[in-house]
């Protein structure tokens, strides 16, 4: 009887790190790493994921694809078989596409956006690889913004100057909120599962044990969310629930009882800021005769008008930190909340003193308010990209749909490219694109769509080539994020799965058939990388007195700790402490209450100074007679966005195999709908089903779906049968300055399923022809 021994590799996720046991080939648990204080379970489904039977065996190529030829029966995607090629086929069919479209068309003819999270590795970063090799074979068009917070990233600068990376990384740290905070006001919450991740990895988990050092020192909390559990319960947070996408209308609500009652710092609107005059007359009513006072917010967002005076009384009262998440911004008009949240702020005058003014994504992700000193940076080089055409990130179908047509983005008039080859590397948008049914619809236009991919995910099923790309788990890299003090030595734990290759090594392939191998790899192999990049990022250090150990000591250490922890941040405080010395880099150096340069724009849907605008669906609008509920797809507990959902962790959390739905007692009850039954959502874009999770964390008329359930529709535009929210979702932009996402904006109806249930096919391999016998 043989015994094979186990031995633990060191990795780092964007969940965090963890001691992989691994077996021969095989991985068999994952431990979390030691010096984590709160570690997140999803790691859990690592064995099980990596070695999961839809992981991508080989090179693959849709059938009507290879035979036909690019733009022929495009309308086969997402439904056709495939056919197994070898790598130098797959290789040479890339190839000779890339040059075709690129010589027929132009690099303008090619999306190389490429969307998503992918893996945490400093080297082995998906889309950085994508864009350093198209940049080299002579461009592409990009996207621009995320899906988390695209509203923010474009209005924020507007309002104070910096870029959004800068308001991000300045935010006050979570020892001086616990410090000096008294009150913290958190539009949207500040829910832990969402603190499980953050892009790079954490070494140490440490929002828990903030919050609680918070809560020890007596800072009080108040959750303004649908959902009771954006607030840990030992927060004790008081819990006020207005309707979703009316935060803005709660806040000018605020305003205008801190400005009738003589609660608001006039001195600091009037050093500080620029443009509250305009928007009183807003605020009171003398532009249109309405004032915004509390009972006409309360008529809006439902949250009793003596309780909205109440609040703002109580935030003029003491030191207050006004917190907005990431979801609040992704909806209808999701840039008014975070410029009314700032404004907020600027009346109670506290920008810039320890524990008050404004934080923007505490809550939303494991990195924002880390006392870390930001130090350095770690990336591989991308190069230049000398094509212009881009687009915002959440326009792809309509790029799709609509080539030449006009578009508006913070002030300039641009049009949508004609694109013939879609490129896409370590992302899933048939998980985070809203209207999956109409994008369905506009991913059948190009004529040809490229994936790398491990699983045989929504994506891989959606392509024409699908190159079988490893796991973070299956290479070496580096592990590391500016917020977190701990920097990891990622080792190869199993051989690659299957045929599969690193990003890397394709696009080195690919580079070598199409003559620029040697300026994309520069005569480097996988480990001379990993020391370049080390090498480079020890000089930032060593250019500030600082020593890290040499490249072989830190990969046989596994892991180095860097002297960043400690630095304690206090947003704008500069400015605060002399804002002539440290201007804004806004306009008039001040916040911008009033936007001139907005406002330039002419845009009815983003004026110049922070307003409510009705959403396009909300439950005090027309729709909400037909689809009487309000749909929030929040993040999910049990995974990061759509990764390692089909992994333990995840399934386990399943009701009779689809995505919970979360829904209010009340509400369920009018439907007889009971725990544990399967329902159908249901609204004018789509259907899906879902299994009930009754429970009174939930506002009534409210449910929850969390996204990243993996799309398995019966067929195009048919019943999704998994619980992928975005086929209910509305596809429109935020507003002509951004162009954001608006996934927290869709109504439904949802109905007790009384059919005989379809089987969920989303983890299951597609069909798979063999081309020389025909089947």
């Amino acid at each position: 009887m043989s015994i094979t021994h186990s031995r633990n590799v060191q990795t780092s996720l964007h969940w965090g790190a963890y001691q992989v046991e691994v077996r021969g080939d095989r991985i068999v648990a994952a431990h979390p790493f030691a010096g984590d204080p709160d570690p997140s379970p999803i790691g859990r489904s690592i064995p099980g994921v990596v070695h999961h039977d839809c992981r991508v065996a080989q090179p693959m190529v849709r059938k009507g694809w290879l035979e036909r030829g690019p733009g022929h029966h495009r309308g086969g995607r997402g439904t056709e078989p495939f056919i197994p090629v070898s790598w130098d086929e797959a290789l040479d069919l890339v190839a000779g596409e890339l040059r075709r479209v690129r010589e027929a068309f132009g690099n303008s003819a090619i999306f190389g956006g490429s969307y998503g999270w992918a893996s945490a590795g400093r080297f082995h970063h998906s889309q950085s690889q994508l864009h350093r090799f198209l940049n080299q074979l002579g461009g592409y068009v990009r996207s621009v913004n995320t899906y988390s917070f695209a509203a923010g990233e474009v209005i924020v600068p507007h309002v104070f100057g910096y870029g959004w990376a800068a308001i991000r990384g300045g935010a006050t740290s979570w020892p001086v909120i616990a410090r000096h905070t008294k009150l913290m006001v958190s539009f949207g919450g500040l829910p832990l599962k969402n603190t499980q991740v953050s892009a790079g990895g954490l070494g140490k988990h440490a929002a828990r044990g903030w919050l609680e050092r918070c809560k020890e020192n007596g800072v009080e909390f108040v959750n303004v969310s649908p959902l009771k559990d954006d607030a840990a319960d030992f927060l004790e947070a008081e819990w006020l629930a207005p309707h979703p996408n009316t935060d803005t209308a709660l806040m000018l609500g605020l305003a205008h009882t801190l400005l009738k009652e003589g609660l608001h710092d006039q001195p600091f609107l009037d050093k500080y800021c620029t443009g509250f005059e305009a928007f009183r007359a807003y605020l009171t009513g003398e532009r249109d005769g309405q004032p915004k006072d509390p009972e006409w917010a309360a008529a809006l967002c439902g949250i009793p008008a003596n309780t909205i005076g109440k609040l703002a009384r109580r935030m003029a009262a003491t030191r207050t930190l006004i917190t907005a998440s990431w979801s609040l911004q992704r909806a209808d008009h999701g840039e008014q909340p975070y410029w009314m949240a700032a404004v907020l702020a600027a009346m109670l005058g506290q920008i810039g003193l320890p524990g008050g003014g404004i934080g923007y994504g505490y809550g939303s992700t494991g990195s924002i308010g880390n006392p870390v000193k930001a130090v350095g940076g770690m990336a591989l080089p991308q190069g230049a990209n000398p094509v212009k055409p881009f687009i915002p990130v959440a326009r792809i179908t309509d790029m799709l749909l609509n080539p030449g047509e006009p578009f508006d983005y913070n002030g300039q008039r641009l049009r949508y490219p004609d694109i013939r080859l879609v490129y896409w590397c370590g992302g899933n948008p048939f998980h985070h694109h809203q209207d999956l049914n109409r994008l369905v619809e506009a991913w059948q236009r190009p004529e040809t769509v490229i994936v790398h991919e491990p699983w045989w995910n929504p994506q891989a099923r959606h392509a024409d080539i699908v190159l079988p790309a490893t796991t973070s788990l299956e290479r070496n890299d580096i592990g590391w994020q500016a917020a977190d003090p701990i920097v990891f030595a990622m080792a190869q734990a199993i051989p690659p799965v299957g045929a599969a290759r690193n990003d890397y090594d394709i696009f080195s392939g690919l580079a070598d058939r199409l003559g620029f191998k040697d300026g994309f790899t520069e005569g480097r192999l996988e480990n001379d990388w990993l020391q370049h990049l080390y090498d480079s990022f020890r000089g930032q250090f060593l250019s500030q007195g600082i020593e890290l150990p040499p490249f072989d000591a830190f990969w046989r250490a596994g892991h180095i700790t860097l002297p960043t922890e400690g630095e304690e941040k206090v947003l704008l405080a500069q400015f605060r402490e002399d804002p002539v010395a440290h201007p804004l880099p806004t306009p008039s150096g001040r916040i911008e209450i009033f936007s001139e340069t907005i406002a330039g724009f002419g845009y009815d849907d983003c004026p110049g100074h922070p307003a409510w605008i009705e959403p396009a669906e909300w439950l005090g609008g027309e729709e909400a007679g037909r689809f009487p509920l309000h749909l929030i797809s929040n993040q999910p507990t049990t995974r990061l966005h759509s990764q390692h959902d089909p992994g333990t962790v995840s399934v386990a959390n399943k009701v009779q195999g689809r995505e919970p739905l979360l829904i209010h007692p009340a509400t369920a009850a009018a439907r007889g709908i009971e725990d544990g039954t399967v329902v159908r959502l249901y609204n004018d874009r789509g259907t899906c089903l879902a299994g009930a999770r009754v429970t009174e964390s939930v506002s009534p008329n409210v449910v929850v779906l969390a996204t990243g359930a993996w799309f398995d529709p019966t067929a195009p535009g048919g019943l999704e049968r998994h619980g992928n929210p975005n086929v209910l979702t509305l596809d429109k932009g935020t507003s002509r300055l951004a162009q954001g996402p608006i996934s927290q904006t869709a109504l439904v109806e949802v109905q007790a399923f009384e059919e005989e249930l379809p089987d969920v096919q989303a983890f299951t391999t597609p069909e798979l022809v063999d081309r020389e016998a025909g089947t």
